[in-house]
């Protein structure tokens, strides 16, 4: 569903849907800085950015990119109707950190190998291009380390409670990031047939203990309950302000990013069990899922039956 509201492969449909749901919160807001970074995301991830090479994570691509951003705009918006309090200026650098948020993968000209190989320290790496970006573009040095302090979220083993926020405002919305980029990724419809390409990427990042692709995708569903949990502690909890966004903006009184993700989850242990000498071909989207919503339809409806909204994004 989330895809039938707004046609999520297309970046400049998403980014579209974002500077909307920003005009619903600041009216008078200013688009010009951020149309530009936009801008210079898309160059930077199709290799048209002076300096770097076309961006070659499969997994942690521009879609991926896009999915984050309009994830945190939604959740920003759901707070917001729920009486918290953002200043332009915050929401703008959340924006411009979620586009940024995996520069990290995307190697220099002169570098050579794949982008993967950064796996364990994109996260530094996209924080060290986001601040040489702010300062090629005349921005703060305030604002580089309220950036700085929001990027350092969506590091999976990053201590938040140790990160050192220059404001409450900036805490929350470093949250919102971490809890975006789970989220975005996660709750993509095509999230498991692009699991074998987030293996890939660990196995040249050489990330310890991930075994066989097998025994990634059997790790999968326990990794959801880990995130679960990284959500409801480390991470504030602010996935809740989801489903006021989808409630207000579509009339979905439901947070469609969980709905995906519990569906997904579900159907790769469907797989898992019944076909595991041919995982691949049955993860993809196509006639296994829809056999499989058919078969199982309790397993797979909205757990809340709602109205949608008939206004989509085309």
């Amino acid at each position: 569903m989330l895809n039938d509201i707004v046609k999520m492969g297309n970046p400049l449909l998403v980014f579209e849907e974002v500077k909307l749901i920003v005009s619903e919160m600041f009216p008078q807001f200013d688009f010009d800085s951020l149309d530009d970074f936009f801008k210079d995301t898309v160059r930077l991830f199709e290799g048209n950015y002076p300096g770097f090479q076309t961006c070659d994570t499969e997994y942690h691509d521009l879609k991926h990119t896009t999915d984050t951003l309009l994830a945190i705009a939604r959740l920003i918006h759901g707070a917001t109707l729920r009486g918290l309090h953002f200043s332009k200026r915050g929401v703008f650098l959340a924006l411009t950190s979620a586009m940024l948020h995996d520069s990290g993968y995307i190697l220099a000209l002169d570098e050579s190998g794949q982008g993967a190989k950064y796996t364990l320290t994109h996260v530094e790496r996209s924080i060290d291009f986001l601040k040489r970006y702010f300062f090629e573009n005349d921005y703060s040095d305030k604002d580089a380390n309220l950036c700085d302090a929001i990027l350092k979220c969506t590091g999976l083993d990053e201590k938040i409670l140790q990160i050192e926020f220059l404001s409450w405002e900036n805490e929350i919305l470093g949250k919102m990031l971490g809890t975006a980029d789970l989220l975005g990724q996660m709750g993509d419809r095509n999230y498991l047939e692009k699991l074998p390409f987030l293996y890939r990427e660990f196995s040249q990042g050489k990330i310890e203990g991930i075994g066989t692709e097998l025994d990634f995708l059997d790790s999968t569903p326990g990794f959801y309950k880990t995130t679960l949990e990284r959500l409801a502690h480390d991470l504030g909890g602010v996935n809740v302000y989801m489903r006021y966004h989808f409630r207000a903006r579509w009339d979905i009184d439901e947070d469609l990013y969980i709905s995906s993700i519990e569906n997904s989850i579900r159907y790769l242990e469907y797989v898992l069990k019944n076909y595991r000498e041919d995982v691949h071909a049955h993860l993809k989207r196509g006639g296994m899922m829809r056999k499989f919503r058919k078969r199982y339809p309790e397993l797979t409806k909205n757990r809340t039956q709602s109205k949608r909204s008939q206004t989509q994004v085309m």
